[in-house]
């Protein structure tokens, strides 16, 4: 299998990183305001939307381990390819549901978004796993958070797009508007990506062909529990934001019942507000490392959502409910990124496709039920309540950061695929 040499240089990330990254996240920002209303019109109730959020969330929670095991023996390349193909074919799906409208199966809708989520996931973990297998500890902090600054810029710039398309030619047209700009944007990495995994260790301890026992050893030695403990709440608090679609679903319903594209518009407006917080974020972390943007935006993202617990609680106008909401967005992208760089820094060379199948399925499982555990608490005891309990896990995140993970930034740490090729090709030399 030929292995890809380390390349950072600027065409390279451009087509293989930034613009499949952006066109993801567009592609799943356009279908975020048509969601809530194509839910309406099948005669479902607020609890029962969010619901169609939960099944993508699903998907991206259900993928990552089989997609870990995937990753390492096929490599991070076939696995990458075909993620944005099960993306694509679920969103025609949908928007087969949506032109059946009210005739449309709910249940139909629910797994159709499952299979976005789990497509979305097997991009995501194999590009990654290729910043970790080929960038240095200094660049991997803005390598990742450019992938998911990128991505939140088309989540949150979709919106405008998908809310006035689905306005003037129907439900339908955002999801196969997603289908085709994800499509389109991996075509350049057919021909530029190459294989990134490592060169296989000679099996030494192991006659019989099985993996090395120390693998799955290393998921329990510190920091890595307290990395997959900050990751879940993490998750659990942003959730809510992106991917989760709540503050979507609950602007979309009583008491401020704003149209799609209405709310496509508030979200494009957060795109101007990502770009240099994401992409600043990155730069911090690899110059001063990674607890000076960790620690702040877990903070800054549980007081954000007690403000809107506030806006809920005294019933406040759509003005206050709009501060609220650009105070949440600002908070979660300081975040945006830098749980899965924490995760590059500890993740074992020799399975970091198990690894990131763990890290991923824990982060997702946070992902998951945040709107999950917001419908419930919401149902039980209102609003207020739900965005409290989503606040509640930025601050124990934050404090777990403060008390148990050290810094984990290396400066001057060569890229790990060029110190494998480095290694493997001298003869006589250690293994890594």
């Amino acid at each position: 299998m030929a292995v890809q040499a380390p390349r950072n240089d600027f065409k390279y990330l451009l087509l293989t990183l930034h613009l499949p990254s952006i066109s993801m996240g567009l592609g799943l920002g356009l279908t975020v305001p048509v969601i809530p209303e194509l839910a309406q019109q099948m005669g479902v109730a607020l609890e029962g939307a969010a619901l169609v959020f939960v099944f993508q969330l699903l998907g991206t929670l259900a993928a990552p381990l089989p997609t870990g095991f995937l990753i390492d023996k096929l490599g991070r390349r076939r696995v990458l390819l075909a993620g944005p193909f099960i993306t694509a074919a679920a969103s025609l799906l949908v928007a087969k549901v949506a032109l059946e409208g009210a005739d449309g199966s709910f249940l139909e809708l629910l797994i159709y978004r499952f299979l976005a989520g789990w497509g979305e996931q097997m991009w995501m973990m194999s590009r990654i796993t290729v910043i970790a297998d080929t960038g240095a500890s200094n660049q991997r902090g803005k390598q990742v958070t450019q992938m998911f600054g990128v991505q939140q810029i088309g989540n949150l710039s979709g919106p405008v797009v998908g809310g006035f398309a689905a306005v003037l030619l129907g439900l339908w047209t955002p999801f196969v508007m997603h289908a085709a700009i994800v499509l389109i944007a991996v075509i350049p990495s057919f021909f530029i990506l190459r294989e990134s995994a490592p060169p296989a260790r000679p099996r030494q301890a192991s006659a019989s062909g099985e993996a090395p026992r120390g693998v799955w050893r290393h998921m329990t030695a510190a920091p890595i529990p307290a990395v997959f403990v900050v990751q879940f709440l993490a998750n659990v608090t942003r959730g809510g934001v992106f991917g989760g679609g709540v503050i979507v679903t609950y602007a979309a319903y009583e008491p401020y019942s704003m149209e799609p594209d209405e709310i496509g518009v508030l979200r494009g407006a957060m795109a101007a507000v990502a770009i240099p917080i994401v992409f600043t974020g990155g730069y911090v972390m690899d110059r001063f490392g990674r607890k000076y943007t960790i620690i702040p935006g877990l903070l800054l993202s549980g007081l954000s959502m007690v403000f809107l617990a506030v806006t809920a609680y005294t019933g406040a106008s759509l003005a206050w409910f709009i501060a609220a909401f650009v105070a949440v967005h600002m908070s979660v992208n300081v975040i945006s990124g830098n749980m899965q760089t924490l995760g590059t820094d500890v993740a074992p060379a020799e399975a970091r496709g198990k690894f990131f199948g763990v890290s991923r399925t824990v982060a997702q499982a946070g992902a998951t039920l945040s709107p999950a555990s917001w419908s419930w608490l919401y149902a039980l005891s209102g609003a207020t309540v739900g965005f409290g309990f989503l606040s509640a896990t930025a601050f124990v995140g934050a404090l777990i950061v403060i008390f148990l993970i050290p810094e984990t930034l290396r400066r001057g740490e060569l890229a790990p695929a060029a110190q494998s090729t480095t290694t493997h090709t001298a003869p006589g030399g250690p293994s890594p």
